[in-house]
């Protein structure tokens, strides 16, 4: 399609993606793809652009309170559901005691995260059937963050724990680790997300219950596709609109999967995302999933 391509990585460092954003302005792109890592402060990186008439695609993460032109996600409110769907479907006491972790309370996607899950959770403690021990967010998404959550609430509940909403699969491992901790891992249910190497390996052991998978195959092209049409000023088609607090900004949001141990080879082995290879690499041969 003759696009050119220059991709930077701001490690997780505002101020260096914001310098790279703006080094890429001068250097006269014709559009600009932003996965941001504060929502908020990349809010000036869309007004640098809009002011040399660059258009902005927020990707993956929401850019909040800025005249943005397109966002392209995973159905994120949908994965939080599908978390706490998957841990309430599986847990076999009532009332159950559950443990939300949530990510990085500076990422817009946690918030919707958490959002998703107390859709699926708050109709379950109204009726009693569900009691939240604790509820908090862990700064950057740090497993050493779910690590400490988890073990508070262990102690504070007396290790009454039933399942952990883990909003992604770093914060699972920490979950586990606390649980490990008290001879809990694999007793207690624990929700997850991207599909991690680490937590896939955990699945098969039956340490980490479910992982929320999102092809990322979809999600670049359809991001790439889309620059493509903004840069041409041509119309990127759109199915719904996200509101960033400034606007409703219009979106493509894309489907993910749950996966747990029994759907792992017709999913993200099938789609080519990891191998059966890989996942198995050091687990004893009889807890591996048949191809």
């Amino acid at each position: 399609i003759g696009a050119e391509l220059n991709v930077q990585v701001a490690n997780g460092s505002d101020s260096e993606q914001i310098k790279q954003a703006e080094n890429m302005l001068t250097q006269g792109i014709d559009v600009l793809i932003v996965a941001p890592h504060n929502g908020e402060i990349a809010a000036s990186i869309v007004e640098a652009a809009h002011k040399q008439g660059v258009p902005v695609i927020s990707y993956d993460r929401l850019i909040k309170n800025s005249d943005v032109d397109l966002y392209i996600s995973h159905q994120v409110v949908k994965m939080g559901e599908m978390q706490a769907k998957y841990l309430l479907d599986h847990v076999n006491k009532k009332p159950a005691n559950f443990v939300i972790v949530g990510g990085s309370p500076t990422d817009n996607n946690a918030l919707l995260l958490h959002k998703g899950q107390m859709n699926i959770l708050q109709p379950a403690i109204d009726r009693g059937d569900v009691k939240i021990i604790a509820d908090q967010y862990a700064k950057e998404w740090q497993a050493s963050e779910a690590l400490n959550i988890v073990e508070n609430a262990l102690t504070r509940s007396n290790n009454q724990v039933d399942a952990v909403v883990a909003s992604n699969d770093g914060t699972a491992r920490g979950a586990i680790q606390a649980l490990d901790g008290q001879h809990l891992a694999g007793k207690v249910l624990v929700s997850g997300q991207d599909a991690d190497l680490a937590s896939l390996k955990l699945i098969v052991e039956g340490q980490q219950t479910m992982t929320i998978y999102k092809p990322i195959q979809p999600l670049a092209y359809g991001a790439v596709d889309a620059a493509v049409k903004l840069a041409r000023g041509e119309n990127v088609a759109t199915t719904e609109t996200i509101d960033n607090g400034y606007k409703k900004v219009p979106a493509i949001l894309l489907e993910p999967a749950a996966v747990d141990r029994n759907n792992l080879t017709s999913t993200l082995v099938k789609d080519g995302y990891h191998t059966l290879q890989e996942i198995c690499a050091g687990l004893p041969p009889e807890k591996c999933p048949k191809e």
